[in-house]
């Protein structure tokens, strides 16, 4: 248990957390939404602090990240928690836990076990980064000096007070639910569109950002609702690289697989929109999982799954084929100086 950051104390010992944007008023003995940050005499405390649930060494492009070090190895673990109740959550068990539970590890350790299994950064993920965020800054901050670099895979739900802290970030992949509010106080737990869209705005100006869709049959896959997204992106910056993935039932939601046919309409829409690098996701051997130029459509890097088979465009940064500069990030370090 660690005193937590980004509160404010209140009469009668209650505080606000200002982490997220739930606010959550907590009460003397009381713990927030998140179920992880507890009032303890007047005081807000973290209580996943160096407890981790969950590790893995991954490619960066399960997370994913396509414009950001393509083909590096990343150490991803997480700590109990998160802010919303999607129904459909894959790590529901960890993310949703009746308890607060983990493995005591704490930032040196996480940094060590990242350097013996020779990744180039960690990711926190898995769960909902932003609830374990003082756990999460302090291996940051400690990678950092051991050159490693720190990417989140977040709900984008933290408040701008919370990203104006976030230095020690070099990237964030966010998840852009669905664009209707319906979907987020249906399926997220009572959440909201809106915060999200500001979250993408702030992070986006402060470091390489990707965003993510799920598809869910009947939900958030009408032509309409991708292209109103689509349309959204591009007009914040249209080469923001967009994933679209397929939906399998879990957790509380037992709706049908997403067909790989509506993440290939959803692409082209997104295309058609204007947006420049588009992706499907987990539907391997699909023609989306590739990048393509966008001034020539010569193919540029090849996947496979979660695997970077050829990649054209390292180390120049341009087509090969006509010298179009194509926006990825191969040295992290340049935009952390």
């Amino acid at each position: 248990m660690k005193e937590a950051e980004l509160y404010r104390k209140m009469p009668a010992n209650a505080v606000v957390c200002f982490l997220c944007q739930r606010r959550c008023y907590i009460k003397e003995g009381e713990v927030g939404f998140c179920m992880v940050r507890k009032n303890v005499g007047g005081k807000l405390y973290t209580l996943n602090w160096g407890k981790c649930v969950s590790y893995a060494l991954d490619p960066i492009e399960k997370k994913p990240f396509y414009h950001f070090v393509p083909g590096s190895q990343v150490f991803s673990f997480a700590a109990a928690g998160c802010n919303f109740r999607c129904l459909h959550c894959q790590n529901w068990e960890i993310s949703q836990p009746k308890e607060i539970f983990g493995q005591e590890m704490p930032p040196q350790a996480i940094v060590g076990l990242a350097q013996r299994t020779k990744a180039e950064g960690i990711a926190y993920t898995y769960t909902e980064p932003t609830i374990f965020y003082e756990y999460a800054k302090d291996c940051a901050l400690l990678a950092r000096k051991e050159g490693l670099y720190n990417v989140f895979v977040t709900n984008g739900y933290m408040t701008p007070e919370a990203i104006e802290q976030l230095g020690w970030l070099d990237a964030a992949r966010i998840d852009l639910k669905a664009f209707n509010d319906k979907f987020y106080k249906s399926v997220c737990g009572g959440a909201y569109l809106e915060p999200v869209l500001k979250s993408i705005k702030l992070l986006h100006s402060k470091m390489h950002i990707e965003i993510i869709t799920l598809l869910i049959p009947t939900l958030n896959d009408s032509e309409d609702e991708i292209r109103a997204l689509a349309s959204w992106i591009k007009s914040l910056d249209r080469s923001i690289p967009l994933h679209f993935t397929g939906y399998y039932p879990a957790n509380k939601m037992t709706l049908p697989p997403t067909p790989a046919g509506t993440l290939q309409k959803a692409r082209k829409i997104a295309l058609d929109e204007g947006l420049l690098y588009v992706y499907t996701g987990n539907r391997p051997g699909d023609e989306g999982e590739n990048t393509y130029c966008p001034n020539c459509n010569a193919l540029l890097i090849r996947r496979f799954g979660m695997e970077l088979i050829e990649d054209k465009v390292k180390p120049k940064g341009r087509c090969p084929n006509c010298g179009q500069k194509i926006p990825i990030i191969y040295d992290w370090r340049k935009r952390a100086d």
